[in-house]
């Protein structure tokens, strides 16, 4: 069972392409509290990446950001000049995302930069995301490091670049795929923070449990089976448990099939007692409690929320 992929279907979180940017100096715009994580690939140039209470950080060819939970940000040519709304831009150009080509005309160096976003359902990606920091920098050298990632991103910016058949489709892929390689070479760089649900996934007892949740979310699971999959007595299994993924066994599972009843209501039509068997509840009224607690709607008026509308 290969966990982090689970979790990714289950957020729904899917890459999207939202600009690509030919930028000549001097330049700068704001985009203000984006509700998705964001990411930022410099594939020629330098640009600064400025946060509101946070200092600059420069960015140089082959350099990757992403900021997890998203929020405001900017992109300048420099650390200190003026701003403008990125929507501004998209209107006064007539661009359009995602996928928006947009030119920055100046006098000074050129920058190319390579702009996308992960939206997803926060409550689901949450053990993801969260760990993450707020910023996470991937410089050049790193990148080349792990060779799959610099690959990725040269692939993408050919793509970008090429104009050729099927270009759209393969650049939204490539974006998934650049998650998973910013994501793996993060976990790999700090192995050594426990405290975390990616952590935990290099715990071999607590992964293995992890796994079983996620392989059969609908049984009747008790800390002490769990515990027996972990080859761990039960309290040095919910203890190992709790300080690597923030939470209790029961309330991680619960939190987890709420997330995958989130998914089937926003993907099938299936009835909401079918689905609340599928993660474990034998009562519908039982489901529909915990299900409104962790949305904030029962699972009716999610259904109608989420689900996308039907063509006339």
């Amino acid at each position: 069972m290969d966990v982090l992929t689970d979790v990714l279907a289950a957020a729904k979180i899917g890459g999207v392409l939202t600009s690509h940017l030919r930028a000549d100096a001097p330049w700068g715009f704001r985009l203000d509290q984006v509700p998705f994580a964001a990411f930022h690939a410099v594939t020629r140039g330098e640009c600064w990446l400025r946060r509101p209470d946070a200092e600059p950080l420069r960015l140089v060819a082959g350099d990757i950001v992403l900021l997890p939970m998203g929020g405001g940000h900017a992109l300048a040519s420099d650390p200190s000049g003026p701003l403008v709304s990125y929507d501004d831009i998209l209107k006064a150009s007539g661009a359009s995302m995602p996928g928006a080509y947009v030119e920055l005309a100046g006098a000074g160096p050129r920058t190319r930069l390579i702009c996308g976003a992960y939206p997803y359902e926060d409550s689901v990606a949450h053990p993801v995301l969260a760990v993450l920091p707020p910023v996470l920098h991937l410089p050049a050298d790193r990148s080349r490091e792990h060779g799959a990632l610099s690959a990725t991103l040269e692939m993408l910016a050919a793509e970008l670049d090429g104009g050729r058949p099927g270009a759209r489709t393969v650049v939204d892929r490539l974006v998934d795929v650049l998650f998973v390689h910013i994501v793996r070479e993060w976990l790999d760089s700090h192995a050594e923070q426990r405290a975390s649900w990616l952590a935990a996934l290099r715990d071999p007892p607590i992964a293995t449990a992890i796994s079983h949740l996620h392989g059969d979310p609908g049984r009747a699971w008790t800390v002490d089976e769990l515990a027996l999959t972990a080859g761990l007595s039960r309290a040095a299994f919910a203890r190992r448990f709790t300080a690597l993924v923030g939470e209790a066994p029961l309330a991680y599972l619960t939190r987890w099939r709420m997330g995958l009843a989130a998914q089937r209501l926003r993907t099938t039509g299936e009835p909401v007692a079918v689905i609340a068997r599928s993660v474990g509840y034998a009562s519908e009224f039982a489901f529909s409690r915990a299900f409104s607690r962790c949305h904030g709607m029962p699972p009716g008026r999610y259904r109608s929320t989420h689900r996308p509308a039907t063509p006339e």
